[in-house]
C-alpha cells in the first residue's frame, strides 16, 4: 500500500483507526483502554477523529477536555511515563508506516508534546510529596 498525505478528514480517520488497532492489540496499554477505562470504541473513535482533525487540519472539529478522562482513569490505574512512551511509540509507528509529507513530522511533534505534558501532569498528581 502506498503512503498517503495527512491532509483530509479521511486521512485522519485512517490514522486514528490504524493507531487504535495497534493500541487494542498492545499487551501493555491495551488493557488500560479495554479493562480499566472500558472504552466504548463507537463513542471514543469519533471523539479522536475530531481531536486529531482539529490539531492536524485546524478545523475546530473537537470541543472538549481531552485531559479530564485521563485523570479519571489515573484514579483507577496509575498512568506512568511508560504508558505514554508506549502510546507515543505506537502513534509514531502508525504515522511512519502509513503517511508521508511534512505534516507527519508536525503531527509527531504535537503527539510528543501531548504525551510529555500529560505524563508530567499525572506524575505530579501521583507524587504524594506535594500533599505536604
Amino acid at each position: 500500500m502506498s503512503k498517503r498525505t495527512l491532509d483530509s478528514p479521511e486521512a485522519v480517520r485512517f490514522l486514528v483507526d490504524s493507531f487504535y488497532e495497534k493500541v487494542q492489540a498492545d499487551a501493555f496499554i491495551g488493557p488500560v483502554f479495554t479493562d480499566v477505562a472500558q472504552v466504548d470504541w463507537t463513542k471514543h473513535l469519533p471523539k479522536m477523529y475530531a481531536f486529531w482533525e482539529s490539531l492536524i487540519l485546524g478545523n475546530n472539529a473537537y470541543d472538549g477536555h481531552p485531559f479530564r478522562p485521563h485523570l479519571i482513569i489515573n484514579q483507577q490505574h496509575t498512568l506512568t511515563i511508560d504508558h505514554f512512551d508506549r502510546w507515543l511509540k505506537l502513534f509514531s509507528a502508525t504515522l511512519s508506516e502509513n503517511f508521508t509529507g511534512e505534516a507527519v513530522d508536525e503531527v509527531r511533534q504535537r503527539a510528543t508534546q501531548i504525551a510529555l505534558v500529560w505524563a508530567n501532569k499525572l506524575e505530579y498528581l501521583n507524587n504524594d510529596s506535594f500533599m505536604g
